[in-house]
């Protein structure tokens, strides 16, 4: 029984009965490599592909709707041939992050240390919200700094030019990337965290969820969710600005729209390099709006 005094029927995560009888039966029949490798592969295709098939089909779908709530004009969208070839290199982002997972997972039970802990138990309220909170927090470190480092002149030509290629992005677009970014900035800042914090694998489940239905939702173009895209929309149209997810680094280092309007940055806003005739267009830009 949970130290939360739940009823009987219910688990500490509140799920039904038959679904805790159920998920002791898949540990029980399964080795914890093969239910950490099928079960992460199930997430990526629900909670990634899904969200993104929805959104990339309401132009077709629903066009008067879809023309209603997207945050960029048509003329900045991207054409079928650029989807496609979006969809081509996602894919081989997909197979790339399948097979480095299996490789973690095989060198993991070579040594016998598994990233995450996998048993008939089901974590408990408290430590699913701690360990979510925590690394949601680290999450945001990872990205934002891996971010800004990909955007250095000598680093973005290479690697990120790859993602800002779809100046209007696309949900699908959210793994549009380099494969090193796909490592760096896409993979380990999601995988990392729950890891160090050696998390119960359901927990990790669901903070991937999570942030792969955002990354997916910030990417859409889309003014939904309290215009949740609005942000990183921006980044992808303006180049200097919104570097994180949850915006508390944006705004201590000043990478938010208002303190960068205020501060008229002195040559350095982004990262290095970056020059003041840069910062002048954006500043010029965003007043114009």
């Amino acid at each position: 029984m949970s130290s939360l005094h739940l009823p009987p029927y219910l688990s500490p995560l509140g799920m039904p009965a038959p679904l805790v009888t159920g998920w002791a039966h898949v540990t029980d029949r399964y080795s914890p490599a093969t239910i950490e490798f099928v079960g992460t592969l199930i997430i990526q295709l629900v909670f990634f592909w899904g969200p993104s098939a929805v959104y990339l089909s309401l132009d077709t779908l629903f066009p008067k709707f879809s023309e209603s709530h997207k945050i960029q004009p048509a003329p900045k969208q991207p054409t079928r041939s650029e989807l496609f070839h979006c969809l081509w290199l996602v894919l081989k982002n997909q197979i790339l992050t399948t097979a480095l997972h299996a490789g973690m997972i095989y060198i993991s039970t070579l040594v016998g240390k598994p990233a995450f802990r996998i048993d008939a138990s089901i974590p408990q309220l408290h430590e699913v919200v701690r360990d979510f909170l925590i690394s949601l927090a680290l999450r945001e470190a990872l990205f934002y700094y891996s971010h800004r480092i990909l955007h250095h002149p000598r680093l973005y030509p290479r690697i990120h030019k790859v993602h800002h290629r779809f100046t209007a992005p696309v949900a699908l677009a959210a793994q549009y990337a380099h494969p090193i970014e796909q490592i760096v900035a896409n993979i380990l800042p999601i995988s990392l965290p729950p890891q160090l914090l050696n998390s119960h694998i359901l927990t990790f489940w669901l903070f991937m969820a999570y942030e792969l239905l955002e990354t997916t939702t910030v990417h859409s173009g889309y003014d939904f969710f309290l215009n949740a895209a609005k942000k990183h929309d921006l980044h992808h149209e303006k180049f200097l600005i919104y570097f994180g997810a949850l915006g508390v680094l944006d705004w201590l280092h000043g990478t938010d729209e208002s303190k960068l309007a205020r501060r008229k940055a002195k040559g350095v806003v982004a990262g290095k390099g970056v020059s003041q005739e840069q910062v002048t267009a954006v500043l010029k830009e965003s007043k114009s709006e």
